[in-house]
């Protein structure tokens, strides 16, 4: 049986319909036709990921999301994806965009990314906002 769980290191995010949204994240998954076995968000601070960033990716720059796909080859998706909490309220403030949608956003992102969907050439990045915005408006909609 799949499961997806939400964990917090260093910072708290409310999520005020967990079932709802854990359910959806199963249709996403579904609807890309990618099987999932087990996905953790664990959500933090701007430091923390930042840490995380330097140690796994040698990066040195904040950022709002890292996804790591832990399956083998073949098998049924397990994923962590790590969530700045600092990141997703910054971005809603500079993209103009409520709070909601922008945490919808990076939730998805992260599935999308362990669908196999890139976003580091214009084309990829285009079709990520689009397949975002999708299953942002199929959630809201519910």
């Amino acid at each position: 049986m799949a499961r997806v769980r939400f964990n917090y290191v260093d910072r708290k995010l409310s999520i005020s319909d967990k079932t709802k949204l854990k359910s959806f994240i199963f249709f996403l998954f579904k609807s890309e036709n990618i099987p999932l076995s087990e996905l953790n968000y664990i959500f933090c601070s701007d430091e923390y990921l930042l840490q995380i960033n330097k140690d796994h990716l040698n990066h040195d720059y904040y950022t709002d999301i890292i996804t790591f796909s832990l399956e083998e080859k073949g098998e049924p998706v397990i994923g962590e994806i790590y969530i700045s909490i600092d990141r997703i309220k910054d971005n809603a403030i500079s993209q103009k965009a409520n709070l909601l949608n922008e945490t919808l956003r990076v939730l998805f992102h992260g599935c999308l990314h362990l669908c196999g969907y890139l976003d580091k050439k214009p084309k990829d990045i285009k079709l990520m906002r689009e397949k975002e915005d999708y299953y942002i408006n199929q959630y809201l909609s519910l």
